[in-house]
């Protein structure tokens, strides 16, 4: 059965942004939590953004000027300031879906606004959803590596052991993924504090020593850079991105942890340190120019550099644990708004629904982080890859963010993009820099993107036109109804449930029954779920009970696009609405379909296999709806498609 994406008309009440309600205690324990998933990616950026630009700035020389390093610094402070302080922590994240953030429910909400005409965001959506699995792949092989590469400065001999033992922290990171990260997850705050304030300490002695370092504030540096170095600036702008990946995480994570936690925790502790910590490294390389081996681990001294590395090592496991959750998350979205077929989902958490464990995608990432690491070796080469994923969705989102100031927020369209087009003027800037990186590793997240954009494009398309062809050969339920209640067959006690994504039409499996069995329940139910564009639904619009006679009635479960549904729990609801639902005298009969390739089709026969290839390996229906496998009748039928 395809689930089918019902936009409809109800919203549940939206959030106020958690900390507005919460305690004091509440307040801090959530910015707390904020700093150690949603700021792991942007935290560790300072391993290596500095330094690969500086060298792109520097035309490939062993040493950098004066000039340059400023420039560089002025660059990265300004890009922290205006793309992720003013474009997603001051505007984006008061854009949410019902409290929700994200690209998918960036899409929902503006395709909810749009209406019929919300194809363009769609395919928006599926843009940005694809190219975050880029950027999921990329981030754990390169933030890992980078911190293990500080080795090398404390025994040259250490340079054999780099990958290795990068790769055996990356195999034990996804192997501990399938227990849940909720004990994991109660240290990532407070060690993320620590490694913020001991960024920012070490390098208050080199800006101490070369307080000319701060005149990167000034903004004419980042602009006379740029006018005065041409392509080499064009370049080095590529690089100096690196310092800003993870922004979106600030927007894909506000569901958890609200707005105010989040804004509170960059613009008191997270921008701070990361400032700091830049300017130190731009003072160290004014003094020292071959300090651009490794500036980040050469500020502190040597007795430091062992428990630097191991530090730099837990925040980049930190940090790659986010973004890994992030896939997680973007996948149950993906597959509930109907733009990937169903996976196994495993809930690590009694008490969060948010934490979830999908094995197939989690064995797809680590196979590709594990062949991206083996593949560069070094975090230099990777960076080359790695911005082109992360800049193509910020600029998905800016655009979509002009469509929700401007039809959501009731904007003037001439208002929206005059407060949008700096923006995506920046995004575009830097995805053009990134683009230069194509042939030296950046079609690694393009062609990962573009695989992704595929199979979900067809899954849409073709879930699409079986929708179709399956109506048309389909039995209206209400003249099937009637003719049954006039001339009923053998009745036999208990009560039949069969689950269709049209309920308009007769379920096949019931058509199959009364040909094959030709009986029929004292009760039965049509059953249909919803996945609404909201992220969660309320309990008291999850479900919509019809009675269409004496035996017949249609039941309509309604599920958020975050939420997992479970179809015994939710009917369970549905005893107060006059249903006495007893699991153990109830037979739910759903329809496998055999896919077959038809000689006319609305798509090209290979996307025509390609469907049925991913329709094979969805999940089974009566594990993703929590169905008890005891109550399930399968009733087979071959479709052309």
């Amino acid at each position: 059965m395809s689930v089918q994406f019902a936009v409809t008309a109800a919203e549940t009440p939206a959030a106020n942004g958690h900390g507005e309600a919460h305690s004091t205690a509440t307040f801090k324990a959530l910015m707390l939590g904020s700093i150690g998933v949603v700021y792991g990616d942007i935290g560790t950026s300072p391993l290596y953004a500095l330094r690969e630009a500086v060298v792109a700035a520097s035309e490939g020389s062993a040493a950098a000027t004066s000039q340059a390093v400023l420039g560089v610094l002025s660059l990265i402070l300004w890009a922290l300031i205006v793309v992720v302080t003013l474009k997603y922590v001051v505007i984006l994240l008061r854009a949410d879906n019902n409290g929700e953030g994200g690209t998918l429910a960036l899409m929902a909400l503006a395709q909810r606004a749009v209406g019929k005409g919300g194809a363009t965001i769609v395919l928006l959506g599926i843009i940005s959803g694809a190219l975050f699995y880029g950027d999921a792949v990329l981030t754990p092989a390169l933030s890992v590596l980078s911190a293990i590469e500080g080795m090398k400065l404390i025994t040259v001999s250490f340079e054999h052991y780099v990958v290795p033992l990068t790769l055996v922290i990356l195999v034990a990171l996804f192997a501990v993924q399938s227990h849940g990260t909720a004990r994991v997850a109660a240290f990532f705050g407070p060690i993320m504090c620590v490694w913020f304030a001991v960024i920012a300490i070490a390098a208050v002695p080199q800006i101490a020593r070369h307080p000319e370092v701060l005149q990167a504030f000034n903004p004419l540096h980042a602009v006379s850079f740029m006018l005065h170095h041409g392509l080499i600036g064009f370049v080095t702008l590529g690089a100096v991105f690196l310092a800003v990946t993870g922004a979106e995480a600030l927007y894909a994570d506000l569901g958890h942890f609200g707005k105010r936690p989040i804004q509170t925790a960059w613009l008191f502790i997270v921008l701070p340190s990361l400032a700091v910590n830049y300017l130190g490294q731009g003072a160290l390389l004014i003094a020292d120019p071959k300090a651009i081996e490794n500036p980040f681990f050469l500020m502190f001294p040597d007795w430091a550099l062992i428990p630097m590395v191991a530090l730099a090592t837990v925040a980049t496991v930190i940090a790659s644990q986010a973004v890994i959750t992030g896939a997680y998350s973007l996948t149950r979205q993906a597959i509930q708004l109907g733009l990937m077929p169903r996976f196994e989902i495993r809930h690590t958490s009694e008490a969060h629904s948010g934490q979830i464990y999908i094995p197939r995608i989690n064995l797809l990432l680590f196979l590709a982080v594990i062949l991206l690491v083996v593949l560069f070796r070094s975090s230099s080469a990777l960076a080359s890859a790695y911005g082109i994923s992360v800049t193509g969705t910020m600029v998905v989102t800016a655009m979509m963010g002009f469509v929700v100031i401007w039809r959501v927020w009731k904007w003037s369209p001439i208002a929206a993009a005059a407060l949008i087009a700096p923006f995506l003027f920046l995004d575009i800037t830097f995805l053009a820099a990134n683009l230069l990186k194509v042939f030296e590793g950046g079609w690694v997240p393009l062609a990962l993107g573009g695989v992704v954009m595929l199979l979900m494009y067809t899954w849409r398309r073709g879930s699409r036109l079986l929708f179709e062809k399956s109506r048309k050969l389909e039995f209206p339920l209400a003249d099937l109804v009637a003719m049954l209640e006039k001339r009923p067959p053998q009745r036999v006690p208990g009560t039949a449930v069969f689950l269709t994504s049209d309920p308009d039409c007769a379920p096949t499996a019931l058509m199959h029954s009364l040909k094959h069995y030709k009986v029929l329940h004292e009760k039965n139910v049509i059953l249909t779920i919803e996945t609404a564009p909201t992220p969660r639904i309320n309990d008291a619009e999850r479900v919509r009970m019809e009675q269409l006679s004496e035996t017949f009635s249609r039941v309509t479960l309604k599920f958020g696009f975050m939420e997992s549904p479970n179809v015994p729990k939710t009917l369970a609801i549905a005893r107060k609405l006059g249903w006495q639902f007893d699991i153990m005298s109830t037979s739910f009969f759903l329809s496998r379909r055999a896919l077959k390739p038809a000689a006319h089709s609305g798509m090209p026969r290979w996307q025509d296999l390609l469907f049925i290839r991913l329709s094979r390996s969805a999940n089974d229906a009566t594990d993703y709806f929590q169905i008890p496998t005891g109550r399930v009748v399968e009733v087979g039928t071959q479709v052309t498609i």
